[in-house]
């Protein structure tokens, strides 16, 4: 069924429909007038999870004003500078004893992990899924939960507590957590294809052609109904579109050619680290592009990951036996780099979020990014000192250096509240962050 194209504003949620696709459409100028007594703005959340915290005299700026004291882990950021706060002195308390699959499950939750090996596991609905309840009911999706590894571990894999904890970010009640997917052609499909599962949308979405072959008679007739601007709009979301999908389908072509298996990341992802992660952040500009989803989680890399960044930092070590290094200055800078690297791709994707326009400013504008960590000083596996940047719609370019450790749900709290979700408390949060 195509969709209905005339002179009059189009609908926020117009479809470009096909075989297997519902293909959404960015914010157009021809939207406007249908949209001109919407109370706010489209607001959006979304969380990024950095494992095994970082290495704090490399990762604290050095004055309060982060333009000027930017440090040699976050120096990526100087391009956005003014749109980012670092926070200092964090704290998450109902993480310990201290173990890695808490500082995973705490992180979204500030709430205490129940110890067992079981089925039994109890934890807390998460932040992400507390705004996915108020901002997310009117997008395609509630929420969409992303990561960079296969996190299909069962049993117990972290000092008695079960793997779910430390596999899941996101959890809509204390006992339901929402597995993340890692594979970008199945997030591509969440993203447009049109209902069935997975295998029907799979073999509807052709692996030698785009989906836009498919529509690609209702983009002509909606493409002759709109003005100059909104077709340059439209035509380079279009562009982007094919572009991410030309990307899966080159890493699937090479995974046929060359089919050695990696036990942690998906058959047909790409080789590269670096360029899977961009792969995943671009899915993400796209379902917010096209108002897919408001509330979006991503898992750079499970904790305990001995994944190795050789290619991307020089360092050849695998990530999680470096952060045990008994304060080795060796080591120390190891980690360093490798946390450089995780926040520089964060970088890049707050750049490309500032530049992509919609409606009167840009996607940046209408959304807050939380990136971060659980864990503080992982040598120690202590939940202090929590590795904390916010972008996005807010005031930016501080770092916010607190004296006394101040909860983590405080800024959850807070992000929530700038997000149009009123509630009174989240977990151990006694206020607000005044600096938001």
């Amino acid at each position: 069924m195509s969709a209905v194209i005339t002179r009059k504003a189009l609908s926020r949620r117009t479809l470009l429909r096909g075989a297997g696709t519902a293909l959404a459409l960015p914010f157009l100028d021809a939207m406007a007038p249908a949209l001109a007594a919407a109370p706010a703005p489209v607001r959006r959340l979304g969380y990024v999870y950095m494992p095994m915290g970082a290495v704090w005299s490399y990762w604290k700026p050095t004055s309060a004003d982060l333009k000027a004291g930017l440090s040699r882990t976050l120096q990526s950021l100087a391009p956005v500078a003014n749109r980012v706060n670092v926070f200092g002195n964090m704290e998450l308390k109902n993480a310990y004893p201290g173990t890695h699959a808490t500082s995973n499950a705490a992180f979204l939750s500030a709430a205490t992990s129940k110890w067992t090996e079981s089925t039994d596991y109890y934890l807390g609905t998460t932040a992400d899924q507390i705004a996915a309840q108020q901002i997310g009911q009117q997008p395609k999706l509630p929420s969409l939960e992303l990561s960079m590894d296969l996190l299909t571990t069962v049993g117990q894999c972290d000092n008695g507590y079960a793997c779910v904890y430390q596999n899941n970010l996101s959890w809509s009640s204390p006992t339901t957590p929402l597995p993340a997917e890692a594979h970008p052609r199945v997030a591509f499909e969440r993203l447009f294809g049109d209902g069935g599962t997975p295998e029907e949308r799979r073999s509807q979405l052709r692996r030698d052609a785009s989906i836009l072959d498919w529509v690609s008679s209702d983009i002509a007739r909606l493409q002759r109904n709109l003005g100059a601007s909104d077709r340059n709009k439209v035509g380079e979301y279009l562009d982007t579109v094919r572009e991410v999908e030309r990307r899966i389908q080159k890493a699937e072509a090479a995974t046929k050619e060359s089919p050695l298996p990696d036990l942690d990341r998906p058959v047909g992802v790409p080789a590269s680290y670096a360029e899977h992660a961009r792969l995943m952040f671009d899915l993400q500009v796209l379902a917010m592009q096209g108002d897919v989803t408001r509330v979006i989680t991503f898992q750079l890399a499970r904790e305990t990951s001995n994944r190795s960044y050789l290619a991307e930092t020089g360092v050849a070590e695998p990530h999680h036996p470096l952060t045990h290094n008994g304060g080795n200055s060796e080591m120390l800078g190891k980690v360093a780099k490798i946390n450089a690297f995780h926040v520089s791709l964060f970088s890049e994707f707050l750049q490309k979020l500032a530049a992509t326009k919609e409606g009167d400013g840009t996607l940046l504008d209408h959304s807050i990014y939380m990136y971060g960590s659980g864990m503080g000083n992982s040598d120690i596996h202590d939940h202090i000192n929590l590795p904390v940047i916010v972008a996005g719609r807010v005031p930016g370019g501080r770092f916010i250096n607190y004296k006394e450790a101040t909860p983590l749900a405080n800024l959850h709290l807070t992000l929530l509240d700038r997000a149009g979700v009123r509630i009174d408390k989240f977990a151990d949060s006694n206020g607000k962050i005044a600096e938001l």
